[in-house]
């Protein structure tokens, strides 16, 4: 009888020292790294291939411009909570517009598909797939930055902290000039000008049929 209680003890005198690694800051150093260069570049490769298929699909001659519109709101959606946390301090006003811009990214999503399934275009199963990675990709990076700023998820959620707390400011130590520089390329050239492409040619598309 002695022995299973003996072994019992051990397991139980073992468990207090599965806690949190002693160098958290290399913990806190791999997942600012995997946000800064895995997480967000990630982002534009989905975003490049769903603008293909809206190519393949020719989004002009069905939802057209309405849908198109829809997918720069989403862009912006994503886009406004990503350069705040690039250029910002996190605190609970950053932290608030993350937390409302994925449930508004949500929504748009939603109303995106169902546009594009009343208009006919042809929802493949392969851009289901894509926008799958879309729509999880910024919740993933929310919950990975409210992580690495748990103190400040805390104030916001006992709403404290003073009002400092709830101001926009600049990042005391700016992230390197050029990253920025390639965060911004990458932003013009794989998401503006194609969407902005798709957009001009609905527009045309929309004129035609209507002089026609």
């Amino acid at each position: 009888m002695n022995r299973p209680l003996g072994a019992l003890r051990r397991v139980i005198a073992v468990r207090p020292a599965m806690r949190i690694p002693a160098n958290v800051g290399d913990v806190e150093d791999a997942t600012l790294r995997y946000l800064l260069y895995v997480l967000l570049p990630a982002w534009f490769v989905p975003g490049v291939l769903d603008w293909w298929q809206h190519r393949r699909t020719a989004i002009q001659h069905t939802a057209g411009v309405k849908e198109s519109a829809i997918h720069l709101l989403m862009m912006a959606e994503v886009g406004a909570p990503i350069a705040l946390v690039l250029l910002c301090e996190v605190n609970p006003a950053v932290l608030t517009v993350m937390a409302l811009s994925v449930a508004a990214h949500e929504a748009t999503a939603l109303w995106d598909v169902k546009t594009a399934v009343d208009s006919g275009r042809e929802v493949r199963p392969i851009e289901q797939h894509i926008h799958s990675f879309l729509e999880s990709l910024p919740f993933m990076g929310t919950t990975a930055i409210a992580c690495l700023h748990w103190k400040q998820v805390r104030e916001l959620l006992r709403a404290g902290g003073g009002a400092d707390a709830w101001r926009l400011r600049w990042k005391q130590r700016p992230l390197p000039a050029n990253y920025l520089a390639g965060v911004a390329a990458a932003i013009i050239g794989l998401i503006a000008l194609p969407y902005g492409e798709e957009l001009v040619r609905c527009v045309l598309a929309a004129r035609g049929r209507s002089r026609g």
